[in-house]
């Protein structure tokens, strides 16, 4: 299969896909084309052998995959700008663009081509993404290739369409609910005597930890807890407490309270 790449838009998305691609070997540097209207920035993957330019109509002209990592506002400009560049035959189309559905898309190109939608999050910087796709119109040698992808710059699972609004709330603003619990534990921390530092470290890492227990064991988390809490120790203490004070009560609706902003938008 091509595996010619064209990502349009070289902004922090577009270059973080870049680099984890070539980072991971899924591409060679040579096999990708990153466009951008100031490529002054796009500097650091010229130097490492990747074709850069700000002429989207050839970048699309050259490439098999397509891969749109721009702003919303830019969507339509963009599509419309390359559409006569693009082949149904030829070209495979990837949105990485927040809000844009796959009929927003069709509604510029028509139906005949295969299209991708994929949501990561922000940890794709570090290529430790959760990457939710959905598609239409695309064959299994695609989804793979696209899935295969997108593994490199963290792990993936294929969802309905219907279901990004809600992987938006799961896994990208997730990242800041994560981010949040770290924040209270680091102060927790500094209340009982570690500096910030030392605090942040440990909250950090013990978060990482107890990920990675959940994806490499593929447990529930209620199995890990029961490990480490024992009868009247201070562990089952501190978890009581904090379920007194709403702690997974707020957080779920929190999550609750983003979906319905998503849907109140649209």
């Amino acid at each position: 299969m091509n595996k010619k790449i064209a990502i349009i838009g070289g902004g922090n998305l577009g270059s973080a896909i870049a680099e984890g691609l070539i980072n991971s070997g899924f591409v060679l540097p040579s096999d990708l084309i990153v466009t951008k209207r100031n490529i002054d920035t796009l500097k650091p993957l010229a130097d490492r052998g990747v074709q850069i330019g700000n002429n989207n109509l050839e970048a699309v002209s050259n490439s098999s995959w397509i891969i749109l990592a721009i702003k919303p506002f830019q969507f339509k400009e963009v599509l419309s700008q390359i559409q006569p560049a693009l082949d149904a035959t030829k070209h495979c189309i990837i949105s990485v663009v927040a809000g844009v559905w796959i009929k927003d898309i069709q509604e510029i190109v028509g139906t005949d081509f295969p299209i991708f939608r994929a949501m990561p999050n922000t940890a794709i910087a570090i290529q430790e993404s959760m990457t939710c796709i959905c598609s239409f119109n695309t064959s299994n040698e695609q989804t793979v290739f696209v899935s295969e992808a997108f593994d490199q710059l963290g792990k993936t699972v294929l969802i309905e369409e219907k279901l990004m609004d809600a992987a938006t709330v799961l896994g990208a603003c997730g990242t800041a609910y994560a981010m949040r619990y770290i924040r209270a534990n680091i102060q927790g921390g500094i209340e009982i005597g570690f500096s910030a530092k030392v605090a942040s470290l440990i909250a950090a890492q013990t978060v990482k930890g107890a990920a990675e227990l959940l994806l490499q064991k593929n447990t529930h988390p209620e199995q890990e807890i029961d490990k480490v809490t024992t009868p009247k120790g201070c562990t089952i203490s501190g978890l009581n407490e904090m379920e007194h004070q709403g702690f997974s009560s707020s957080l779920i609706k929190g999550i609750i309270t983003s979906y319905k902003k998503i849907l109140s938008d649209m």
